[in-house]
């Protein structure tokens, strides 16, 4: 059978109703994140959870997404696009139902983790099927919807999670399930909206041994990063195991990456300059705003004693800086064609956004704050998308999932050690401040240790606000980490060279194409 391969570029109402159902799932795997921030302290007071594993519940879903975003890519450069994505919608709800009936904190973290199975898939997915459809040059536009979806699901998730914790007949559990039915329509709209023609390549070999090793070491260093100077010490025998037991898996996938026939992350491309370059300022973004943000919703409920709702309402300066800021940068690059100017701009923008957050405590200027976060939605919104277009501007159609899915890696890699390494600078600074501070007021802590520090309802008066001033003045510590880590992502983007985006969907070759290698999915919407 015969298939014909057009480069000409599909219509923006065509684009539109195709992009729908991918913008719908891609909303529905954020919210799942957005939700749980303004909610998880009530969520971990009612199940009498400890700051590590407040940490833990979002990390779990990190963790997962992360391991598995090269496995979905590869297989989508592979298989079906459109059948991936719908695999992993089905697995987020199982999750989200399994989150929804947790009975404890373990219970949530472990069905937490399977959903980001699910997430993965979505996060890698969505984009590489608008990279196999729309011409970079033309992309621009089109990363501002994807922003408006990142804006609209963060803004409005936090807010729905408040109001759901608020609302006595409905509770916390109504946070994992709320999402389902919006996952269910998203699988009816992408069954009806989104049509791709695979092409079948022989002797197809899936690197199962490549994306084994990369999951394990990745996990086995988070792991580590997650329980060091709280549960062993930094110099000790279980660092000494897990540092070099990770650093080792992590070498033989190497190893095999470089031999493997369809390796999993593609070193050549991982090697070329831009892609370099972009996996390490998406690392250090990645770190910087998935570490600071999802600690604000602890920081303005428990630090500053606002509700749930009232906090998703305080972050709105941050998801209007994103919104506003893919679109418009959005459309001056296809305008352009120019994207490294918007990348190193966003970058510093973000570095001074964390700057100006560092200086707050619990008695700071909401005014200020809200200025602050502005400054990090800009930031982010300048540069995420944007570095992902960067690398899928310099491969060929062929590779667009695993190039697309190994800067997705590295930035959920980078926001899950920055959830990790945050959290427990967070933990230790806090358990600090409250041990200095009760002793210096001369309070008794709580008998038995049974009472966790975010169930303030139970604390005694003079403790509840030890304990906020403790969470206020802590956080603009973590955020002068994060700025710390963000200059790394100015560097790398300056460092980038300067090009311009192409206008087709696969780059020109020097020679004709061997018509028994074609790619591995042309893309379409049938009438």
């Amino acid at each position: 059978m015969s298939q014909t391969h057009t480069e000409e570029p599909m219509t923006h109402r065509q684009v539109l109703e195709a992009l729908s159902g991918l913008l719908l799932a891609l909303f529905v795997a954020m919210v799942s994140s957005t939700i749980v921030s303004t909610a998880l302290p009530k969520i971990i007071g009612a199940l009498n959870g400890t700051q590590t594993q407040y940490t833990w519940v979002v990390t779990a879903t990190l963790l997962t997404a992360t391991a598995t975003t090269p496995i979905w890519g590869k297989l989508a450069d592979l298989y079906s696009k459109k059948l991936l994505v719908q695999v992993s919608i089905v697995i987020f709800v199982v999750g989200s139902v399994l989150s929804g009936f947790a009975q404890n904190t373990g219970e949530l973290i472990a069905a937490r983790a399977f959903q980001g199975i699910g997430v993965g898939g979505l996060q890698a997915l969505v984009q590489v099927v608008i990279a196999a459809m729309i011409p970079p040059r033309e992309r621009g536009r089109y990363n501002g919807y994807l922003g408006a979806v990142m804006a609209v699901a963060t803004v409005g998730g936090p807010l729905l999670g408040g109001v759901i914790v608020d609302t006595s007949w409905l509770g916390w559990r109504w946070c994992f399930f709320v999402g389902v039915p919006v996952a269910v329509l998203a699988l009816i709209v992408l069954q009806k909206t989104l049509h791709l023609v695979t092409i079948k390549r022989d002797s197809l070999k899936i690197d199962y041994l490549g994306a084994t090793l990369i999951a394990a070491g990745v996990s086995v260093l988070l792991i580590w990063v997650s329980f060091v100077d709280s549960s062993f010490a930094w110099l000790s025998w279980q660092t000494a195991v897990m540092v070099t037991a990770g650093l080792v898996l992590l070498a033989l996938a190497v190893w095999v990456e470089a031999r493997a026939a369809e390796p999993v992350v593609p070193l050549r491309i991982v090697a070329q300059r831009t892609t370099a370059l972009s996996i390490l300022a998406s690392l250090a973004v990645g770190m910087a705003m998935f570490g600071g943000a999802v600690f604000l919703g602890q920081y303005f409920q428990i630090g500053r004693g606002y509700s749930p709702t009232e906090a998703g309402l305080l972050t709105i300066p941050m998801m209007a800086g994103v919104l506003v800021s893919s679109i418009v940068v959005g459309r001056l690059i296809t305008r352009s064609g120019r994207i490294k100017p918007y990348i190193v701009a966003g970058t510093i923008v973000l570095v001074a956004g964390f700057a100006a957050l560092s200086t707050i405590d619990h008695e700071t200027s909401l005014v200020f704050v809200g200025g602050g976060m502005l400054l990090v939605g800009v930031g982010v919104g300048m540069s995420m998308q944007n570095l992902v277009l960067a690398v899928q501007n310099t491969v060929q159609l062929k590779d667009i999932g695993a190039a697309s899915s190994t800067v997705a890696f590295f930035r959920s890699l980078g926001g899950t050690i920055g959830v990790s390494v945050l959290g427990a600078v967070l933990a230790r600074r806090v358990t600090d401040n409250i041990t200095h501070s009760l002793a210096a007021a001369g309070v008794q802590a709580p008998a038995g240790g049974q009472t966790s520090n975010l169930n303030l309802n139970a604390l005694p008066d003079a403790m509840q606000h030890i304990v906020r001033a403790a969470y206020g003045d802590a956080t603009g510590h973590i955020f002068l980490v994060s700025a710390g880590i963000a200059v790394v992502g100015v560097i790398a983007a300056i460092l980038m060279r300067p090009t311009m985006l192409r206008s087709t969907l696969d780059l020109s070759s020097p020679k004709p194409a061997d018509p028994a290698d074609p790619v591995a999915e042309h893309v379409g919407v049938q009438r």
